[in-house]
C-alpha cells in the first residue's frame, strides 16, 4: 500500500478502495490486508443517545448490483470489543457491521451491528480460537450477514435493510476500550452474485 490518500487496490474487488478513515498502520501483501487500529477506537451511536463514536479506520469500496463478501479474520484480541470488521457504510448515521469481537466476557464472538440513526447491536454467536470467516451479501434492496467456523458452512446472523442500495462496502478495525488492535483479512472473496439462501448453510 502507499500513501493513505491513494486508492487501494485489493485483488478480487472490483473498484478501487480508499480509506474514510485512515488506521495507525497498514499492509496488504500476498493477498492478506493487515489493518492497525489505534485506541479508543469504534462505529457506535448508542441507541439511549449518549454518545456516537466514529472513528475507526475504515477501507472502503463502491460496489453496485447484487454481491458478497468474504474474508477470513484474524483478531490479535487485546481489551473489550476489539474487532475486526466487514462493513457496509452509507454515511456516518447509516451504516452496519458484521464483527469478529471480544465479549466483555472475555470471549471471541460474532456480533452485527445496523445503525439508522442510533444503533442496535446483537450478539451472534462465540468462536473458539482468533480466527473467523465473515460475509456480507447484498440481495437487491436487502443485506445479509453470515460468519463461518471454517470457511464452508455459513451460520446466518442477519437480514435487514439500510433505507439504500448505495453503501459502500469494505474492511474495519476498532478498539473501543482499548489501547489498539490489529486484524488480518485474508482469503478475500467478492463475487457479483446474489445469495440464493439465507439459512441453508451455502
Amino acid at each position: 500500500m502507499s500513501r493513505m490518500d491513494d486508492a487501494v487496490e485489493i485483488a478480487g474487488i472490483p473498484a478501487p478502495m480508499h480509506w474514510s478513515e485512515p488506521p495507525v498502520a497498514t499492509r496488504y501483501a500476498d493477498g492478506v490486508l493487515r489493518i492497525e487500529a489505534g485506541g479508543l477506537t469504534d462505529l457506535f451511536a448508542d441507541p439511549a443517545g449518549l454518545n456516537a463514536t466514529v472513528n475507526a479506520p475504515r477501507l472502503l469500496a463502491e460496489v453496485t448490483g447484487d454481491f458478497q463478501l468474504s474474508a477470513k479474520v484474524t483478531v490479535g484480541f487485546k481489551a473489550t470489543y476489539d474487532a475486526g470488521v466487514l462493513l457496509l457504510w452509507a454515511g456516518e448515521r447509516q451504516w452496519a457491521k458484521v464483527c469478529f469481537e471480544r465479549s466483555p466476557q472475555g470471549q471471541p464472538m460474532v456480533v452485527s451491528v445496523v445503525t439508522r440513526g442510533t444503533s442496535d447491536d446483537a450478539n451472534a454467536f462465540t468462536v473458539d480460537g482468533d480466527t473467523v470467516w465473515l460475509r456480507v451479501s447484498r440481495i437487491g434492496p436487502a443485506y445479509a450477514f453470515h460468519a463461518s467456523t471454517d470457511g464452508q458452512h455459513w451460520e446466518f446472523v442477519r437480514y435487514f435493510g439500510l433505507g439504500t442500495d448505495a453503501a459502500e462496502v469494505g474492511f474495519e478495525v476498532q478498539s473501543p476500550t482499548g489501547k489498539g488492535c490489529t486484524a488480518r483479512f485474508a482469503e478475500i472473496t467478492f463475487t457479483a452474485t446474489r445469495l440464493a439462501e439465507l439459512r441453508d448453510g451455502n
